[in-house]
């Protein structure tokens, strides 16, 4: 019987031990492919000067973005993400990079935007709601530097809280939201300095149905006080910012 016992515990320390070296070799594979593709001649070189503050690879691996799913990019805007999470899901996955209409309606945006997905070939844009588009499965959602403005704006918490529904409702059971923002912090004007307290971005996400099941401080830069807009000389492109993996419940 002890025999026993310890077959059973060798057999399953082995299972195990596969299973991790598997999950390792997929992320080495995901971070090689994502290294060629943003390096990549056709990616604009301003892109290519905000990978080392963004840190593109170990964002996408916190979250628990992997090869073949299908992700969300909520106001993808320029697409500095875009091209980010093209990559992570490689081409067998495919990411809808979402834009609110006032922003698709300006002039020439569309057609630089086609551009782009043209050449990244796995990308679809969705403009306004995702429910509209019909998204209703996705393994994953992502929003970078985004919230604050919902958050401060006209519409308040019950806007932003309302943001993240939509992409609570996107998402199938057990799927991810990471979100990205810049820290603000109690007692000063946040909305004047496009920046957002973390435990406002946790009650946003809760508020929606999430759980909040990570925090990282990859994005951490203690050279930021946050008491400076985000685009002062001083900070702009190197602010302090949390990133938060929140999930659907399934």
């Amino acid at each position: 019987m002890k025999f026993a016992k310890q077959a059973s515990w060798t057999l399953a320390l082995a299972i195990l031990g596969g299973a991790l070296v598997s999950v390792a070799q997929a992320q080495n594979d995901q971070a090689a492919r994502m290294k060629t593709a943003l390096m990549s001649p056709a990616r604009p070189q301003a892109d290519k000067d905000r990978d080392a503050a963004r840190k593109p690879i170990e964002t996408v691996q916190f979250i628990g973005i992997k090869t073949g799913q299908k992700v969300v990019e909520m106001m993808a805007f320029g697409g500095w993400f875009t091209e980010v999470l093209s990559a992570a899901v490689g081409p067998t996955g495919k990411v809808y990079a979402q834009n609110p209409e006032f922003l698709t309606s300006r002039q020439g945006f569309a057609e630089q935007e086609k551009a782009r997905h043209d050449r990244l070939g796995n990308v679809q844009a969705v403009h306004g709601d995702l429910a509209a588009a019909g998204i209703k499965d996705a393994d994953a959602a992502l929003t970078a530097l985004n919230l604050h403005d919902i958050y401060n704006g006209q519409g308040g918490e019950a806007a932003a809280v309302a943001f993240a529904k939509s992409v609570y409702d996107a998402l199938k059971p057990g799927g991810v939201f990471g979100v990205i923002d810049h820290v603000g912090i109690a007692g000063q004007d946040n909305a004047k300095f496009h920046r957002i307290q973390l435990q406002q971005a946790k009650d946003v996400l809760t508020k929606a149905g999430f759980v909040i099941e990570a925090e990282s401080n990859i994005l951490h830069n203690p050279a930021d006080d946050h008491t400076k807009g985000v685009r002062d000389p001083s900070v702009a492109g190197h602010t302090d910012q949390f990133l938060i993996r929140a999930r659907k419940p399934g």
